[in-house]
């Protein structure tokens, strides 16, 4: 930062009056939007990793039991969706505290 500009924020706060630096400063309730903000984000981010690994995986054993017995596909098809389907449930409940921290916290 180039010294023109340093002197430019410091005349700007030095020139600020008590009840100007009062209601620029941070309250607690904007200290709690950031929080369920990053909380929310960090929620969503850890709880899509576990269910696309999980999915992933199951897809892949899917198919490698579909290669060694192809007759077997549709019993195997149905049975990989089911665990999906299962393994996708944690993420949507990540999705939905990550929804009520938004909404209902940072409100």
């Amino acid at each position: 930062m180039d010294p023109a500009t340093l002197i430019v924020i410091l005349e700007t706060a030095m020139s600020q009056t008590g009840e100007e630096a009062v209601t620029a400063a941070i309250s607690g309730k904007d200290l709690i939007n950031a929080a369920a903000l990053i909380g929310s984000g960090i929620c969503m981010g850890f709880g899509a990793i576990g269910p696309g690994i999980g999915e992933g995986f199951a897809a892949g054993k899917a198919c490698e039991a579909i290669g060694r017995a192809p007759e077997e596909a549709g019993l195997l098809t149905r049975t990989m969706l089911i665990g999906q389907a299962v393994s996708e449930s944690t993420g949507i409940y990540s999705l939905v505290v990550a929804l009520l921290m938004l909404f209902v916290v940072g409100a």
